[in-house]
């Protein structure tokens, strides 16, 4: 998983991005996605895979119309943000000896107080509720950062931003059917951002008893609806090794799977992975679907170049569905 200090720099940067200031501006400081690290790498389905991970939820920006000279209102709210993503980058720097936790908490608070200042200068702001409600939800209060992103809603309902926030709130309050409907309003308002995709696949995976019991969703239709959002994540951003890496196990989700397609997306994966356990990690979800094709003896070769110890019981697992090996 993505750890806390890489989704808390995401989400100052993409905050940024929503009040306008430059992409270029802020390359550098982004760091680049890491693929999935050994220990927490799902296994393939036949070595029980645990429940996918969410990549750190780093919040597409919000769409701002350019401006030659910013307003007052664009100039302080930008100015909170910068402050904003002054705190948390001093506070996501691992071993920092400056860092003080009473000095952030003091800090955080006197910017939220400012917030407030900044909100009832310019009630009429939907970037500023918005921007507002993500640090909010950030520093775990969840329910005034979900008040915020409503007011957001109210004054300007086409920040994909906001319905994704409201989305995940909902996600995470357990109410499923509600938050489909945000997701779902995120991508029809930016199609080409692949986290909306990603996380409403994650949804309809993750409440998949709660969307059937409902009766307003079959299994082949929600099968469909998962496997394409994960699908078309991977395709937006094929470089974000996350996102590939769900859509190929997302084939083990179907009742009837695709597996060429599926050793498909696992041979594109593994070629852009480090040699050793990053590789025959995806080896083994490819033997995994050899297996399951009934193609053992390519099997059997495949999993013969895995030899990373702490890969070594998954490796175990399968070659036991062998044909020569489950008779001796």
């Amino acid at each position: 998983m993505v750890s806390h200090s890489l989704l808390m720099r995401r989400t100052i940067l993409l905050s940024l991005l929503a009040l306008g200031v430059p992409a270029a501006a802020l390359a550098a400081e982004e760091p680049a996605a890491a693929p999935p690290p050994a220990a927490s790498a799902p296994a393939p389905a036949a070595v029980a895979s645990p429940a996918p991970t969410t990549p750190a939820a780093a919040d597409a920006p919000i769409e701002v119309p350019a401006r030659a000279e910013p307003s007052p209102a664009q100039r302080e709210l930008q100015a909170l943000i910068t402050r904003q993503q002054k705190l948390f980058a001093a506070a996501a720097k691992e071993n920092n000896p400056n860092f003080d936790e009473e000095n952030f908490r003091t800090d955080m608070q006197n910017l939220c107080f400012d917030y407030d200042t900044y909100l009832k200068k310019y009630p009429d702001t939907a970037a500023g509720f918005a921007a507002y409600g993500v640090l909010l939800g950030k520093i775990d209060m969840r329910k005034q950062a979900a008040a915020m992103l409503l007011k957001a809603n109210a004054l300007d309902p086409n920040l994909p931003l906001v319905k994704n926030q409201l989305g995940n709130y909902l996600a995470e309050e357990g109410k499923p059917l509600e938050a489909v409907n945000y997701f779902v309003s995120a991508i029809r308002l930016a199609p080409n951002e692949p986290l909306y995709h990603y996380q409403l696949g994650t949804l309809l995976y993750e409440a998949r008893d709660d969307f059937l019991k409902s009766g307003e969703w079959k299994r082949p239709a929600l099968e469909r609806a998962m496997h394409a959002a994960f699908r078309k994540a991977a395709e937006l951003a094929p470089d974000r090794v996350e996102f590939v890496y769900r859509y190929g196990e997302s084939f083990y989700d179907l009742e009837t799977p695709d597996w060429e397609g599926a050793l498909k997306v696992w041979s594109a994966l593994e070629e852009k992975l480090k040699p050793g356990l990053e590789q025959e990690t995806i080896r083994l979800h490819a033997a995994n679907v050899l297996i399951k094709q009934g193609r053992f003896d390519h099997a059997r070769a495949l999993l013969a170049t895995v030899q990373t110890e702490g890969l070594a019981k998954q490796k175990e697992k399968l070659v036991a569905q062998l044909p020569e090996t489950a008779k001796k």
